[in-house]
């Protein structure tokens, strides 16, 4: 079954929240919710709370008192816990965890006609996975990020319409997958809060000048004809912040492994999912057709005069990367005379209160309520509550968005906005960021002007310097996260079967 993915992300204060593209690839991207952590016990002495690794009695028995050899038996038996297989933080990761999501994995991966790389090596990467995904969760969640069930509600019925489907049919189609509703319920605002996350510690970093655009748009980046694009692969062996000498030699040994089995015919998908550090490891290592101005400029100089299938090498920052080109092709340009579409601009302002630990989500309606009651009874301009009250970037300039064109908001947001007529002002709007009040200025209708030609510049920039800027976050992460391994009971789930 398909799960379509929504737009990418557009360069814009309330810009789209990302789900993932197949049912399958939500439970990959996502740590499973079905297998909640155990919290490190720290229980004072006598407590009665069991230590890492301890065995825990079978419950009392409730019969009369059997025989004398009986009760001793029974006194032997033990019923074993869930074995821990790593230390995360103040959480662990399960046997049972890594298990589950190993069958998952396998049955995507044969479902895809790729052969499941050796069990231990792939368990050790997938466990690696489930590390940099549960340090990501833990993290959201100190920093007060929630995903409210409305919320979650409407991004759940938007992947049932993009696949054509009621909303009970949608659920019946999982359930027949084997997956509960409401556990891929779970895993879904694991996807949003991760995604959150990532555009509050990256997105919003990430900034582009005008002379950036100037340079990109001289060498023909955002042209508006036929332009390359290529359809790529890569693995990803990731080198960790201020690698030792001998730390980059391990790794570029790892590197040369897997280059080697690919060299000997092995299936490229089998290797990634083996080797790779990437996101897109468990997907084959396909990321996918991309026209060249939306790929980081080390993998366009690489592939520059590699053909189709050929393997090239490519050392960043991040780490080691192979790369593979599955194909080429040229995008189809617009006609020869054919008229220039005319869009509709909407100049539109806004004031944002964000949801969080601090302020939940009643609160934010309300304070939004009571503010629009003062516009309505001209106590106060929308631009003076916004430079208040507004809890974006936007504050400073009194709400104003600027023009915006069609897609380059999220969906909830875009919806109200286009309801207004201009002057008018929205009532509380909720989107992944918080809760809006939305006032559209004016509109216009025009080309696809020089204006417009910067701002796909703009977006071309933005989407290669956030998957740039990702890769080394995560890396950061993962670096700075304690780990313990407990290479014991890893061993013995790896020799399960």
């Amino acid at each position: 079954m398909k799960i379509q993915r929504t737009s990418r992300s557009k360069p814009n204060p309330v810009r789209r929240v990302r789900l993932m593209p197949a049912l399958l690839c939500a439970l990959l991207a996502a740590p499973p919710s079905w297998s909640q952590s155990l919290k490190v016990p720290n229980a004072a002495p006598g407590s009665g709370a069991p230590r890492l690794g301890a065995t825990a009695p079978a419950p009392a028995a409730t019969s009369p008192a059997p025989s004398s050899t009986a009760t001793s038996t029974s006194a032997q038996r033990v019923r074993p816990i869930d074995a821990i297989v790593a230390v995360v933080n103040n959480e662990v990761i399960t046997g049972q965890e890594l298990e589950a999501r190993m069958q998952t994995v396998e049955a995507r991966l044969k479902s895809q006609g790729v052969t499941v790389p050796p069990r231990a090596q792939f368990q050790q990467q997938l466990l690696e996975r489930m590390i940099v995904d549960r340090a990501q969760l833990q993290l959201a969640k100190e920093s007060g990020l929630r995903v409210e069930d409305p919320l979650l509600d409407a991004a759940v019925a938007r992947i049932a319409e993009q696949n054509g489907l009621t909303l009970a049919d949608f659920r019946k189609r999982i359930e027949a997958d084997g997956v509960t509703f409401s556990r891929f319920r779970e895993d879904i605002r694991n996807e949003i809060l991760l995604q959150r996350l990532r555009e509050r510690e990256v997105d919003s970093k990430v900034q582009i000048t005008e002379s950036e655009i100037d340079n990109f748009m001289a060498a023909g980046g955002a042209a508006q004809g036929a332009q390359p694009e290529v359809n790529l692969a890569q693995i990803l062996v990731r080198i960790p912040e201020n690698a030792s000498a001998e730390q980059i030699s391990q790794r570029r040994q790892r590197a040369e492994e897997a280059l080697q089995q690919l060299r000997s015919g092995a299936d490229f998908a089998r290797v990634a999912a083996t080797y790779s550090d990437a996101a897109d490891a468990l997907k084959g290592g396909e990321i996918g057709w991309r026209t060249l101005d939306r790929l980081p400029q080390i993998f366009v100089d690489a592939i520059a005069d590699r053909r189709e299938n050929e393997l090239v090498v490519a050392k960043s920052a991040n780490g080691f990367h192979i790369l593979r080109v599955l194909g080429r092709r040229t995008s189809t340009p617009a006609k020869a005379g054919a008229p220039v579409a005319a869009v509709t601009q909407t100049h539109a302002r806004h004031i944002l209160i964000k949801v969080n630990q601090v302020v939940p989500a009643n609160e934010a309606r309300r304070k939004l309520t009571e503010l629009k009651e003062r516009l309505d009874n001209k106590a106060a301009t929308f631009p003076e509550l916004a430079r208040l009250y507004s809890n974006d970037g936007s504050a400073a300039k009194g709400g104003d968005l600027g023009w915006l064109y069609p897609g380059d908001t999220v969906p909830e947001f875009e919806r109200a906005m286009d309801a207004l007529q201009p002057g008018q002002v929205s009532e509380p709007i909720e989107s992944p960021f918080g809760y809006h009040l939305i006032q559209v200025i004016e509109r216009k209708t025009n080309d696809v002007s020089q204006e417009r030609q910067r701002t796909q510049a703009r977006q071309a920039l933005r989407e290669r310097k956030i998957e740039e800027e990702t890769e080394e976050w995560l890396r950061q992460l993962r670096d700075r996260t304690y780990v313990e391994y407990r290479a014991e009971e890893l061993g013995a789930a790896a020799g399960r079967k």
